[in-house]
């Protein structure tokens, strides 16, 4: 038997017991108002018209789904998107309701039979919406800290759906610095050559630093920037010339502009005790170990980003499928200052 439903205004009134009953303690649909009325607002009623599980009238003249639908979509912002989230996650049996309390964040997810305490909220978006980092930052201290899991939920022009789980991450890996001779390097264009061959074998044995070039050892950028700081190696031009480390970032910045953003997260990357690599053929800047390379595959793809950085979906999408496809994982580095916040987003099978 079909549930029935009163439209009033901009939400819906259902007052049987047995409907009642079906649609909120079965199915946590609605809100129960304190005259034991359930209170419907006008995504769940598009969805139980669609879904033939209701029959609603108007002034006792029935309303069919088109007219439900058209005063939907003119009472809730984005409706389109976040009906198509809706209905994809009720069919596959999570108990979410619409969130009208904050801009960012388009649902709450229960835990079955509580619907006090959300177990996870939810962003929804269409791949033409743009990621911003600061709102998604935003939302990972304002829900994690509350033991909230964050997803968002990306829409395509087709209405097919792509889940992302979103939260913070602290790095940590086994590598711990290493001492080594100190020795010198050629700068070159685009890499830096180590000639001691005793120093080449030790900095590529203890830490993976560099690359095998004949004999000698070719460093990148920010690895010999790096060693330049813990005053491992001088850098020296093709004449013989030392060079200080603020000469090589000025050098260097003509072909990598942002070397100093990525020297940072390098930097920051060691001490918290991992190995890090260009993800160049990843499409990365940093792939990133948790321990030696001949133990393990590397872990993590670190992209590093800026304060106010935004991106358009799909390159979001492009990014983190290739890092679940070689099974890593996709992490931002957000550079605020002098502080670095590490985003992880990862497909989700809700």
């Amino acid at each position: 038997m079909d549930i029935c439903g009163e439209l009033i205004d901009n939400h819906i009134e259902i007052k049987k017991a047995s409907d009642i009953g079906r649609l909120f303690n079965k199915s946590h649909i609605g809100t129960l108002l304190s005259n034991n009325t359930l209170q419907l607002n006008l995504l769940e009623g598009v969805f139980l018209l669609d879904e033939g599980k209701m029959i609603l009238f108007q002034n006792r003249k029935q309303i069919n789904f088109s007219h439900l639908l058209k005063r939907a979509v003119q009472q809730i912002p984005e409706f389109e998107t976040k009906y198509l989230v809706y209905k994809d996650l009720r069919s596959r049996g999570h108990a979410i309701t619409l969130n009208d309390d904050d801009a960012h964040v388009s649902f709450s997810k229960f835990k079955e039979k509580n619907k006090i305490v959300p177990s996870c909220v939810i962003a929804a978006f269409s791949e033409r919406d743009i990621l911003d980092i600061e709102v998604t930052k935003k939302l990972i201290q304002q829900f994690t800290k509350k033991n909230n899991t964050l997803w968002f939920a990306l829409v395509d022009e087709e209405g097919d759906l792509t889940y992302y789980d979103v939260s913070g991450v602290n790095l940590t890996g086994d590598i711990s610095e290493q001492q080594y001779p100190k020795g010198s390097c050629i700068l070159l264009k685009n890499r830096l050559i180590v000639f001691d061959k005793k120093l080449a074998d030790q900095l590529l044995q203890k830490e993976f630093f560099g690359k095998p070039f004949g004999e000698m050892l070719q460093l990148s950028f920010v690895e010999a920037l790096y060693l330049l700081e813990k005053n491992v190696l001088e850098v020296q031009t093709m004449d013989g010339k030392n060079l200080t480390e603020e000469k090589c970032i000025q050098l260097m910045q003509q072909h990598q502009p942002d070397i100093v953003q990525r020297l940072m997260v390098f930097k920051d990357l060691k001490q918290r005790g991992l190995l890090v690599k260009t993800g160049f053929k990843f499409g990365a800047h940093f792939r990133a170990y948790t321990k030696q390379p001949d133990k393990t595959h590397a872990e993590y793809l670190i992209h590093v980003v800026e304060k106010g950085f935004t991106s358009i979906w799909a390159e979001i999408s492009r990014a983190v499928r290739l890092a679940h496809t070689v099974n890593k994982e996709f992490v931002f580095a957000c550079i605020d200052g002098h502080t670095i916040d590490y985003i992880k987003l990862g497909r989700l099978r809700p």
